[in-house]
């Protein structure tokens, strides 16, 4: 049995060779202390695991360990740059897929890849989209589920989803755990984390499908983080919504329901029955197998929780732990 993990972030070897000696990465600085800080435009993220500094020798690892044989890999979401200036933006983005790129080659049968975009330039991130596809061999890109307050629904993003549809790649969608729109509200017990995350999955699902960018790029492969969040728990609201409001159908023909067996969604809901809910509404052959390394303690991994769920049948769980990712992304 295989077991390919989506969800997987790296903090950048060159980032730490750059703020381990007092310097700044493309205006990115860290703060000592306990557990210490990423600081970027004035906002303040806490280094949750000494596993960020992992090199990728020491990944491996905890790979083994964790008997995770492939993961795809994408940069720790408050190191995207997208409130940078274009050119920095692109420095940035490009420095990431690169070291990115770099695994992947080494250890072609441990490593895949996600790209990061300077999404604050669509011409330079369809660019670097192409370049880290098809020059770099990267799967897609992972996204943040905002864009310097714009949705995805807007469209001036159309150009990514026709590139990416164009390109067979991957769009994960990842929030930021410490800067949503939970924590905006109310920023204590950790509730930007537990519950802002889940929201920001569900906005950015509801965003794609009601923005009508499931009809405009049918073949589209998107994969929504943290089980896509409580989405699909209220796809029922949704349906309704369309049914009764003339503004919920400007963009769509069908009901939102309609459109979820279109995306992916990993499988970290740290619930049985919400998995089992989960699979039962899209189908096993929709949910894959995400570990949010390292930012999540799995006890003893997530490859030996998805076993153990007695809900779920055997064919379920090789789905989800390697089968739907190696036919996604072409491992």
């Amino acid at each position: 049995m295989r077991s390919i993990d989506v969800h997987s972030h790296l903090m950048p070897q060159s980032f730490w060779k750059v703020v381990n000696g007092g310097g700044e990465w493309h205006g990115i600085k860290t703060e000592a202390g306990t557990p210490g800080f990423t600081v970027t435009g004035g906002r303040r993220d806490p280094i949750t695991s000494p596993k960020l500094r992992f090199t990728p020798e020491q990944r491996l690892q905890d790979m083994d360990a964790q008997k995770v044989d492939v993961q795809v890999v994408s940069v720790a979401l408050p190191l995207v740059g997208y409130h940078l200036p274009p050119a920095q933006g692109l420095a940035l983005a490009q420095e990431v897929n690169d070291e990115i790129a770099g695994m992947t080659r080494r250890w072609p049968q441990r490593f895949a890849g996600l790209a990061t975009l300077p999404m604050q330039d669509m011409n330079l991130a369809v660019k670097e989209l192409e370049r880290a596809v098809q020059t770099l061999g990267l799967k897609g890109a992972e996204l943040d589920t905002v864009v310097n307050g714009k949705n995805w629904d807007e469209p001036e993003f159309l150009p990514l989803f026709k590139a990416a549809e164009q390109m067979g790649a991957l769009l994960f969608y990842h929030p930021q755990p410490n800067n949503n729109f939970v924590s905006r509200f109310i920023n204590r017990y950790a509730l930007g984390n537990s519950l802002g995350v889940i929201v920001e999955d569900t906005l950015v699902t509801a965003a794609l499908i009601f923005g009508g960018v499931l009809d405009k790029c049918p073949d589209l492969k998107v994969c929504i983080a943290h089980g896509g969040g409580p989405a699909c728990y209220g796809m029922g609201r949704l349906d309704r919504g369309w049914q009764v409001r003339p503004e919920a159908r400007v963009n769509i023909l069908h009901p939102p329901s309609t459109y979820q067996r279109r995306l992916y969604y990993d499988c970290i809901t740290m619930s049985e029955p919400a998995l089992r809910f989960l699979i039962d509404t899209v189908g096993a052959d929709r949910v894959v197998l995400g570990s949010d390394w390292p930012y999540v303690g799995w006890d003893p991994s997530p490859v030996a929780w998805v076993q153990s769920l007695e809900s779920l049948t055997q064919a379920e769980k090789d789905a989800i732990l390697w089968q739907n990712l190696e036919r996604l992304l072409g491992l």
